[in-house]
């Protein structure tokens, strides 16, 4: 094996073990049970009505891919927000140099999934636990964070990492942060829609994002899209 093809290989190993270090069968039950009705969730959002959420954890390809499979989630943008640099482009936020993170911009159906359920869906999709990164993806532009749109769902955010420490439901402490969100950037056209589009063809798609979705599919196998 080839020495560049050698550093891909474990660098992939690596990845998936991380990944997969911060999930196990009571860790799911217990966020999927997690409630914030009574202390902080009540009111985050209206009900029948489009609300909009903003998170980061890891690469957008595969937080993307994971919020497009589940049922009232109309749509998701992926895009770069946090940081002091304005339009920044992918190569810039990949630099680690602006202080944006890469985010996803989900436009949901309140009837439909809750804020609660964008939450408990969150912290499914990444491992919360580790900082300034997602496994091999290092840098401060794959931190776990939230971004809220209002005080209701920063008061939840901040109510529900609480729970999760409280309740040691992972292995390591939630590093994820809650920031203010000062401005959305849409990332470029390619990005949108990526794992749909390149799932076949692109290696980190099918090595990387695809088992997530795929992991991720059979924990909300009762929320998911019918079509």
């Amino acid at each position: 094996m080839a020495k560049s093809n050698l550093i891909l290989f474990l660098s992939f190993i690596i990845f998936m073990s991380c990944n997969a270090s911060h999930l196990n069968d009571q860790s799911v039950k217990d966020i999927k049970e997690i409630t914030l009705s009574q202390s902080s969730l009540k009111g985050a959002v209206t009900e029948g009505k489009i609300e909009t959420a903003i998170v980061g954890g890891g690469c957008f390809w595969c937080t993307e891919a994971q919020y497009l499979a589940l049922e009232g989630v109309k749509t998701v943008v992926s895009g770069y927000a946090g940081g002091t640099v304005k339009n920044p482009t992918y190569d810039e936020v990949c630099s680690g140099k602006t202080g944006h993170a890469e985010v996803i911009k989900i436009e949901y159906n309140a009837e439909v999934i809750s804020y609660e359920e964008i939450l408990q869906a969150f912290f499914v999709a990444h491992d919360p636990t580790q900082l300034n990164r997602q496994g091999a993806d290092v840098g401060t532009q794959y931190r776990s964070t939230i971004m809220p749109l209002n005080e209701k769902q920063k008061t939840a955010a901040v109510a529900i990492i609480k729970e999760l420490n409280n309740k040691e439901v992972f292995s390591h402490p939630v590093v994820t942060t809650v920031e203010d969100l000062d401005t959305f950037y849409a990332a470029e056209d390619y990005h949108q829609n990526y794992y749909k589009r390149n799932g076949g063809s692109n290696p980190y798609c099918t090595r990387v994002v695809g088992p997530k979705v795929e992991k991720f599919k059979k924990v909300f196998k009762d929320k998911l899209k019918k079509n």
